[in-house]
């Protein structure tokens, strides 16, 4: 480029530090503006610390259950709260501080602030020591979501929470409502339940992640029963209520539960406020920003990535498209991210990942697929754990064998479903698959099995 081009980024989560990183390799002038924390707020105060306790969570369970694998008893065990938090904020300030590194070796110009729009090419940052104007020539919108908070709910942060809030009541409130079962909801009920929790899980529809594969559904409440978690099918939320004793929550068929605590898990809204969208002449559609396909806006050289879209909220896919951004700042060839290939993870016990074409999509439309799966029960590297649980299942197009996508439920599911992800990416037939010599004994054998 003749001259360097100022490329305003709003938001430093995974789409905003991507599209700035890309582009100041590549030569653009880049401002990043972040208000909280480097990496994304809802990333690194929600994502990486929730799985932070995830793994804290299982590893006490694990202990629990020693006996299975010929260990002794340990005897009582209890979470040390203080512990606990100093883990998970160590993780995300590790995570934080290694990405501004990465960020200023290519010269990003960091600046902690909030951004408004105050025309199309301009916008004020607000911060601490005053206001700073800047002017761009391209920008990008990346400032991420919060967690959506009902109309019939107020997140007091004591005794009603979100999930940002929920470290506060750490170890474990002693009865925890979880309003909730999509995939925030079902990895926090398992996180309190090993902490000493008694939790009931508030699902709207039949079954906890209505939006994953039946199947799956049904092995994670088969754990949760086992676990002394409650389900509460059907019951779709209406109100909620602060008691002397704690809070109740009242479902739209007359059900009502009271606990300690509640926490809200409904899902994740774009953050937008006081963004100044108007005055750059961006156009929002409902509660998110309008995009295109290789996400620009109504206006031309204003982009927009990640949770604002609306879209898919996943941080991977946040980061993709921050990364298309970035190369089309460049003025380099981009395609734009096939969101039906992105790998869809469940951090709860046990893992639950899917990806691609799911055996009731294909059904509700009427496609013919041919479904194989394999039991984890058979697997011997999933025998030598406590409970070898799960399922790998494929599904493939009959008439040519390509893979089309594919569910895992089990311990490593996330991991696994990288190797079925790699496989709808390329089109790889299911023979391959079943052809591909693995390590053995290992967990992917199962999906190998599954192929066969």
């Amino acid at each position: 480029m003749s001259s360097a081009t100022r490329f305003l980024v709003i938001g430093g989560g995974p789409a905003g530090t991507a599209a700035a990183a890309v582009a100041a390799a590549g030569g653009a002038a880049v401002t990043l503006v972040e208000a909280e924390v480097l990496g994304g707020a809802s990333q690194l105060r929600d994502c990486i610390p929730s799985k932070a306790l995830v793994a804290s969570a299982s590893g006490l369970a694990g202990i629990r259950a020693g006996g299975h694998l010929g260990t002794a008893d340990p005897g009582p065990l209890r979470p040390d709260p203080a512990r606990l938090a100093e883990r998970r904020l160590s993780i995300a300030s590790l995570l934080s501080e290694t990405r501004r590194g990465q960020l200023e070796a290519v010269g990003v110009q960091l600046l902690e602030g909030r951004a408004r729009f105050t025309g199309p090419r301009t916008a004020l940052v607000a911060a601490a020591g005053g206001e700073e104007a800047v002017e761009f020539d391209q920008a990008l919108v990346a400032t991420g979501s919060v967690p959506r908070v009902p109309d019939w709910a107020e997140a007091d942060g004591e005794r009603v929470l979100t999930s940002r809030q929920a470290y506060r009541v750490m170890p474990a409130p002693e009865r925890l409502l979880v309003v909730g079962a999509g995939p925030t909801g079902v990895e926090f009920a398992p996180i309190f339940s090993s902490l000493g929790a008694a939790v009931t899980l508030l699902a709207s529809r039949g079954r906890v992640l209505p939006q994953a594969d039946a199947d799956a559904a049904a092995a994670l409440e088969e754990e949760f029963a086992e676990r002394g978690i409650t389900v509460l099918r059907g019951a779709r939320a209406r109100s909620l209520r602060r008691t002397a004793g704690g809070v109740e929550v009242a479902a739209e068929d007359g059900r009502v539960a009271a606990g300690s605590h509640a926490l809200l898990a409904v899902g994740l809204q774009p953050a937008l406020s006081g963004l100044g969208l108007e005055a750059a002449g961006v156009q929002a559609e409902g509660d998110a920003i309008r995009v295109a396909a290789r996400p620009r806006t109504s206006v031309p050289h204003i982009y927009a990535a990640g949770d604002v879209t609306g879209r898919l909220m996943l941080s991977s896919v946040a980061a993709a498209e921050g990364t298309v951004v970035g190369r089309l700042v460049l003025r380099l060839a981009a395609d734009p991210v096939d969101h039906e290939a992105a790998a869809q993870a469940v951090y709860t016990e046990p893992e639950v990942a899917w990806v691609g074409l799911q055996e009731a999509w294909a059904a509700a439309a009427g496609r013919r697929v041919r479904v194989t799966r394999a039991p984890f029960s058979a697997n011997p590297r999933a025998l030598m754990g406590a409970r070898p649980r799960g399922f790998a299942k494929l599904i493939t197009d009959p008439g040519d064998d390509t893979i089309l996508g594919g569910v895992i439920v089990g311990r490593q599911a996330t991991e696994l479903i990288g190797i079925v992800a790699l496989a709808v990416k390329a089109g790889l037939r299911r023979q391959l698959l079943a052809d591909t010599l693995l390590a053995y004994p290992s967990l992917a054998e199962t999906l190998a099995a599954a192929a066969r």
